[in-house]
């Protein structure tokens, strides 16, 4: 079903909103995949806030036109599943992650911070450690000369209980 002008301004608005906000987009062919793992795989973008849309492809090249993302507009051909994040590495982590168990998605490009991706530069993009798994390790390696202080001021405190004890 075709939209009218109205419908295709809504779409062009609604996806400039979402390149506005966006840090990366990441596109990638989703040909002869079902629909029981498409719905997998947009339940999952949601849970990483990343909003996976399929689109008409001259209204998402209209939509990024003027935005950092307008480096990517030449790869709008087919039938593409555009991922939008406003994490860096949210969306290419979420496409590369289901790439790997359904070899039917292909991603095709990427952009980030204005500066177009091949698809294995959207691999090594997904490679990063997300911002949650920097911060565990940040929070690791801050926390380990005050364990390591702990553990040594227990085992002096046992050490003097013991010698106290054997001196009773």
């Amino acid at each position: 079903m075709s939209l009218n002008r109205n419908e295709k301004q809504a779409v062009v608005t609604e996806v400039a909103a979402l390149a506005a906000k966006a840090q990366t987009l990441v596109l990638a062919e989703y040909r002869g995949i079902e629909v029981e793992p498409m719905t997998r795989l947009r339940a999952q973008a949601r849970d990483k806030g990343v909003h996976l849309q399929v689109l008409k492809n001259t209204l998402a090249r209209r939509a990024v036109t003027g935005t950092p993302f307008e480096v990517i507009a030449d790869e709008m051909s087919g039938p593409l599943i555009y991922g939008f994040s406003e994490d860096a590495i949210a969306a290419a982590k979420v496409i590369q992650d289901f790439a790997k168990t359904n070899d039917k998605l292909v991603v095709r490009a990427g952009a980030f911070n204005g500066r177009r991706l091949d698809a294995e530069g959207v691999k090594q993009l997904a490679s990063i450690p997300s911002r949650e798994e920097l911060l565990a390790r940040l929070l690791g390696v801050m926390l380990a000369p005050l364990t390591g202080f702990v553990a040594s001021v227990a085992a002096l405190a046992r050490k003097r209980e013991e010698e106290g004890a054997a001196a009773v």
